[in-house]
């Protein structure tokens, strides 16, 4: 009988170091799962409560890279944190746009590209001023930061010849493909107002590297009739024109805070 005591006094011994232990550690995520207090001073950006807090560069610059519709295009932009969920940033780019009648072919002799009827090409260069918006800061880890954002500003359409067209001996007309590079200091000018809304998010601290994407949706609108881009190959008569430069882009950037 004594001995049936003490094993009894043992098992109730057991049975209350797990309830203690169960209780302490429930305590403990009902307060991790409170609010979480931030460390005094400087730009910071912080993590859900419960995980360590990460401290960010007030300052971020980057280099963009862009995929679209119409093409490629290289860019950077400057960001400057305004409070933990507000930054404005500044933004440059020269990415191609095309008419989306055109439709590039492949010589079968040389193994060239060439797009018949093409008269023009066009450069896009945006100079945007905006604001990003970081979403759901204290509800998702550092290391994935979505955001929203938006800019406007001056853009330059460059047009630059693709194809030389001249009146031939017998009553037709002799086209001639202009290279690129000699294509771009025979260019002209041409501004107007546009800008882009969009979403993204970033990966990574801003103290090293950091990756992100952004899609966009631009909006650059030229007025009047448009720049000529198209033309009859028979005839050597413009067929078509084009004043609309905006579209759907993917932004892949790189960068880091200071």
């Amino acid at each position: 009988m004594e001995s049936g005591r003490v094993v009894g006094g043992t098992e109730l011994t057991s049975y209350k170091g797990w309830i203690l232990a169960l209780l302490l550690v429930v305590s403990g995520a009902v307060a991790a799962g409170g609010p979480s207090v931030p460390p005094s001073g400087g730009d910071s950006v912080y993590l859900p409560a419960g995980q360590p807090s990460m401290i960010f560069p007030p300052n971020f610059i980057a280099l963009d890279v862009l995929v679209g519709s119409d093409g490629f295009g290289l860019g950077t932009f400057y960001r400057r944190e305004i409070n933990p969920d507000y930054f404005w940033f500044v933004s440059f780019s020269i990415s191609e746009s095309k008419d989306g009648r055109e439709v590039e072919r492949i010589d079968p002799f040389t193994g060239a590209t060439f797009t018949p009827g093409k008269l023009n090409r066009f450069m896009v260069l945006p100079l945007f001023g905006g604001i990003q918006r970081r979403m759901f800061r204290n509800s998702i880890t550092d290391s994935f930061r979505p955001f929203v954002n938006g800019g406007i500003g001056p853009v330059m359409i460059y047009e630059m010849p693709y194809s030389r067209i001249t009146p031939s001996s017998n009553g037709g007309v002799q086209i001639e493909q202009v290279d690129f590079f000699s294509a771009l200091s025979q260019g002209t000018s041409h501004f107007t107002f546009g800008g882009f809304v969009g979403f993204g998010a970033n990966f990574g601290s801003e103290e090293s590297t950091v990756f992100g994407a952004n899609f966009r949706f631009y909006i650059i609108q030229l007025v009047g009739d448009g720049l000529p881009s198209l033309y009859n190959p028979y005839t050597g008569e413009v067929t078509g024109a084009k004043n609309s430069f905006g579209g759907f882009f993917i932004t892949f950037h790189i960068g880091t805070g200071y």
